[in-house]
C-alpha cells in the first residue's frame, strides 16, 4: 500500500469516527439535559443495613474547597493504585492546610468487573464524606460519566482526572495557580466566576512523535485537524484527562442546557 493510499484512508477512518463520536455526544448530551436536575442515590456501605441517601446538586452551596470526579469503567486492577496515590497528596495537603477539603466522585460506568465492589472498599474505609461511589448502571460513556459526577458535586472547585493515574495529582497545584492569577486579573471571586482550566501535554509531543509508529502519528494528525475543524483552535491538547472548573462554571454549563430545551 502507497503512503497515499494509506493517508486516504487515514483520513476516511477519522472521518468515520469522528460522525461516530459527535452522534455518541449529542446523545448522551441530550441524556444529560434531560436528567441535569435528578440527582441519583447514594449507597452507604458503611451502615448495616446500608442506607440510601440522595447525592447534593451542584446548584446547592458548595460544601468542600475541591471535588476530584474519577470516572471508571473496568478498572479493578489500576483504581486502588490511583486512589492510593491521590489519598496520600491529598490527606497531607489537608493536613498542611485546614481549608484544604475534599472529596472524591467515583463514577462507575457500567463496570462489568468488580470496580464498584474495590471503591466500595475505599468508602468503607475512608466514610462517605470523603469518597463516594456513583453507579450508572449501563456503559455511557466518559463524557456523560464526567458529566454526572460534576452535578452531584460539593466543590468550590472541580477537577476531572482518568482513574489510570496518568497525571501526577499534584500538578492540580498548576491548575489552582492559574485559575487564582486569572482571578486576580479580573478581580474576581472563585466563588461566583465562570472559569475552566486544562492541563496540556503537547509540551510532549515532540517526544511522543519520536517512539510512536508513522501511522499513529498520521492518524493523531488526522484526529487533531478533525477536532479543530469541529471545535475550533485555540487548545493544543483536548484529550488531556486533567480539567478544572469553578462551581460558578458547571453551573452555568448546566444551566444552559437546561435553558436551550
Amino acid at each position: 500500500m502507497s503512503l497515499c493510499h494509506a493517508f486516504v484512508l487515514a483520513v476516511f477512518a477519522v472521518a468515520v469516527w469522528g460522525w461516530i463520536f459527535v452522534n455518541r455526544s449529542l446523545h448522551e448530551l441530550d441524556v444529560g439535559v434531560r436528567n441535569a436536575g435528578v440527582c441519583p442515590l447514594l449507597e452507604d456501605p458503611t451502615v448495616i443495613p446500608q442506607e440510601w441517601v440522595e447525592f447534593p446538586s451542584v446548584f446547592e452551596p458548595p460544601g468542600k474547597y475541591i471535588t476530584l470526579i474519577l470516572p471508571a469503567f473496568n478498572e479493578k486492577t489500576r483504581i486502588h493504585v490511583t486512589l492510593d496515590d491521590m489519598l496520600s497528596y491529598l490527606q497531607e495537603r489537608a493536613q498542611k492546610d485546614a481549608s484544604f477539603t475534599f472529596e472524591i466522585i467515583i463514577v462507575d460506568d457500567g463496570s462489568t468487573d468488580n470496580t464498584v465492589k474495590v471503591a466500595n472498599e475505599y468508602v468503607s474505609k475512608y466514610g462517605v464524606e470523603v469518597i463516594r461511589v456513583l453507579k450508572l448502571g449501563t456503559n455511557q460513556g466518559k463524557g456523560a460519566a464526567v458529566r454526572k459526577g460534576m452535578l452531584c458535586s460539593r466543590g468550590q472547585l472541580l477537577l476531572m482526572l482518568d482513574s489510570d493515574g496518568a497525571t501526577k495529582f499534584s500538578d492540580l497545584e498548576k491548575l489552582e495557580y492559574q485559575m487564582q492569577r486569572s482571578m486576580i486579573e479580573k478581580m474576581a471571586s472563585v466563588v461566583d466566576t465562570p472559569m475552566a482550566v486544562w492541563g496540556s501535554r503537547a509540551h510532549l509531543e515532540k517526544q511522543a512523535l519520536a517512539t510512536r509508529k508513522w501511522y499513529r502519528n498520521l492518524l493523531m494528525k488526522g484526529f487533531h485537524l478533525f477536532v479543530c475543524m469541529v471545535a475550533g483552535g485555540g487548545i493544543r491538547d483536548t484529550q488531556c484527562g486533567f480539567k478544572m472548573f469553578t462551581r460558578a462554571a458547571a453551573q452555568k454549563l448546566f444551566q444552559n442546557m437546561r435553558l436551550t430545551r
